[in-house]
């Protein structure tokens, strides 16, 4: 998949002191969300992202020179887990996530694993995963959990 975008972006390993700047983007990311299925709470969504943050794991997204979001990919079971992707709200819609989004799973296509993941019920960002071979395995009230086996080489 081709990915078009005109801002300048790059990943960059993650690190302890990137912990405050990624529960804030995922508060005001996740808000709208949240508040549709009535599970919102704002120290929760910020406490929930604090006691899973595995920087070793994780990538911060830079757009052009400076903080745009995150995005942590752990093993898992027979491949990896897409987990806390987040994009600042006023870079929607340009292109990044799916540039950020097609450069990992090149990597776990070389790798021949798959990716699972689960979005909030609703959620916009189930289309950008959708577009990028994720589909349904299962559901419940709040989440959607996906999965892409690996696309071979064409």
């Amino acid at each position: 998949m081709h990915v078009r975008t005109t801002q300048a972006w790059t990943l960059r390993p993650a690190t302890p002191g990137d912990l405050e700047a990624i529960v804030e983007i995922r508060a005001v990311v996740m808000r709208p969300d949240l508040v549709r299925l009535g599970r919102y709470d704002e120290h929760r969504v910020r406490q929930r992202m604090r006691d899973s943050y595995l920087p070793e794991y994780t990538s911060v997204i830079v757009v052009d020179g400076r903080f745009a979001g995150s995005v942590t990919l752990r093993p898992y079971e027979d491949g990896h887990c897409l987990e806390s992707f987040f994009i600042a709200e006023e870079l929607h819609g340009r292109g990044i996530g799916s540039a950020v989004l097609s450069a990992l799973l090149a990597r776990t296509d070389a790798e021949g694993v798959p990716v699972r993941l689960n979005v909030l019920r609703g959620s916009a960002a189930r289309r950008l995963y959708e577009r990028h071979g994720f589909v349904l395995e299962r559901e419940d009230p709040v989440d959607v959990f996906m999965v892409r086996r690996p696309v071979s080489p064409s």
